[in-house]
């Protein structure tokens, strides 16, 4: 399968990329969790450090900066390649623009339904796998071409969003158990939240690329 063109797609992967080897590279992973990532508790307003540990990235922004932190080579590498496949196809439907506030409202999806489902959480939540979780469920309505048949009442349309969602969600905690060992790290909430993003604004994103065509 020959992949469509995706500057934006592919300058994300190259930020991602070049990110984590910086802070690879220098030893700052501690410091960038602890600067950037999402956690769940300061949307309510509560600190997670002492004052004195200085500046860190505004809570409101942190499900953005969030998603240009990974746990690891291997984090980062599935993230990536999902990212390149599902991508570069929906940046083709898209378009670089929407692609983007696709990609950010993913991003802040996630961080929303991790939140609602968890707000007291102290652990950071990193990764960009909310925010390719919107593109990856923006792939499945645009390029799922599979029949697939109803279950009892349910249409195959909601059948295939369901098992595709069950998928990812599948992968990661495969993912998090291979890394870590255990279940714990693995932002699920997140990663339904950023997947149904993707769904929701798919269609009109669409709609409002091709409003004059």
């Amino acid at each position: 399968m020959n992949l469509p063109q995706g500057k934006f797609t592919n300058g994300l992967v190259i930020t991602n990329v070049v990110i984590f080897l910086v802070i690879w590279i220098f030893g700052l992973d501690q410091l960038a969790v602890l600067k950037g990532a999402f956690f769940p508790i300061r949307l309510n307003g509560e600190a997670i450090v002492d004052a004195s540990f200085g500046w860190m990235v505004p809570a409101w922004l942190t499900p953005l900066s969030s998603a240009f932190l990974h746990g690891g080579a291997m984090h980062i590498g599935f993230n990536m390649i999902m990212l390149i496949f599902c991508g570069r196809f929906v940046e083709q439907a898209l378009g670089a623009r929407l692609m983007a506030l696709l990609y950010v409202a993913g991003a802040y999806g996630a961080a929303l339904a991790e939140f609602a489902m968890n707000s007291e959480s102290t652990i950071p939540v990193v990764g960009a796998s909310g925010a390719i979780s919107a593109v990856i469920g923006a792939y499945a309505l645009l390029f799922a071409r599979n029949k697939v048949e109803p279950v009892g009442p349910i249409p195959g349309h909601i059948v295939r969003i369901i098992w595709l969602t069950l998928a990812w969600v599948g992968i990661q905690l495969m993912i998090g158990i291979a890394s870590r060992g255990d279940i714990n790290g693995v932002a699920i909430y997140a990663h339904i939240g950023g997947f149904v993003t993707g769904l929701l604004l798919t269609r009109p994103l669409l709609g409002w690329r091709f409003r004059d065509a």
